[in-house]
């Protein structure tokens, strides 16, 4: 069954996000390609963002934030510790509790790839006319604000 889009005279908002969910959606698969450049699996590198834009966790909070079970993440984990972007370290008030963070390496890596997509897009934006850019640069405001308005742990 083909997808509906919603009329764009009957509920303009509605139109609207879904031209954008559809062009994010795009935007990000295109901008993934880059990613296949750093070596490591899509699991393993949302993992590692995971731990290198929140912070250290626990493997059941990880699992829980990647929408795995706990077995998986452990594999996952174990393989990013393998490649030395990972460490595991046990709570010393808790010894049951085991910690998991980046390492510098892991770090490194994730800026490097973000590096990679942005001047991919970059190259992209270079091609449109001032007029456009000025647009879009606008657009980016009023999406940074509708993200923050929807986020509620961006308040805190």
């Amino acid at each position: 069954m083909p997808h509906r889009r919603a009329s764009p005279s009957a509920d303009r908002p509605a139109h609207l996000a879904d031209r954008l969910h559809s062009a994010a959606i795009h935007l990000l698969r295109r901008l993934r390609r880059e990613d296949t450049r750093s070596g490591l699996t899509a699991p393993r590198l949302s993992a590692l963002s995971v731990l290198v834009f929140g912070g250290r966790t626990t493997l059941g909070q990880l699992a829980a934030a990647e929408q795995v079970r706990a077995p998986t993440m452990t594999r996952l984990v174990s393989a990013l510790e393998a490649d030395g972007l990972v460490v595991r370290e046990p709570d010393p008030d808790d010894r049951r509790q085991v910690w998991v963070r980046a390492t510098p390496a892991g770090r490194a890596l994730l800026a490097k790839g973000r590096a990679r997509r942005v001047e991919a897009l970059a190259r992209s934006l270079r091609a449109l006319p001032a007029e456009d850019l000025a647009a879009l640069e606008d657009a980016t405001a009023i999406l940074e604000r509708v993200v923050r308005a929807e986020d509620p742990r961006d308040d805190a």
